[in-house]
């Protein structure tokens, strides 16, 4: 993505060794989440031993799509290099009941999100890091 100078800024965590993968697979168009090596679960923030069975974790390529479970839209500007309005949503997404990830929604109208929305990743380049967001998924063809 040539013109990622053209984004609006996005204010990102700490990054460390446990969710680097996470921030920076999208690099390789990949959005990798944390899973267990032995019981297969699929685990969001990334942690590097399996909550459900304490066996090791390693970052896993996702399909990224997803459904909108919740989401809001912000109008209060946090940070004044951050523009309003945007949206933030929690995506549940198809690889488990349950996985979850909070992200924002864009390049939609905000009055067109709305619960049960289709959703797929996509990747802001921000420098090194390649912040996941969620843009509506193509309808499929009928």
């Amino acid at each position: 993505m040539s013109a990622w100078n053209t984004l609006p800024p996005r204010l990102l965590p700490p990054i460390d060794e446990t969710s680097r993968p996470y921030w920076t697979g999208g690099q390789r168009g990949e959005l990798l989440i944390t899973r267990c090596s032995a019981c297969a679960q699929w685990i969001h923030p990334p942690e590097a031993i399996c909550p459900e069975c304490h066996s090791a974790t390693s970052p896993q390529p996702t399909c990224g799509n997803g459904a909108v479970l919740s989401y809001t839209i912000s109008h209060q500007q946090f940070h004044p290099a951050v523009p309003t309005p945007f949206v933030i949503a929690i995506i549940e997404l198809d690889a488990q009941p349950g996985l979850r990830i909070v992200s924002n929604i864009v390049d939609c109208e905000l009055a067109s999100v709305h619960r049960g929305m289709r959703v797929s990743a996509r990747f802001e380049q921000h420098g090194d890091v390649y912040a996941p967001v969620f843009v509506p998924a193509p309808r499929p063809a009928t």
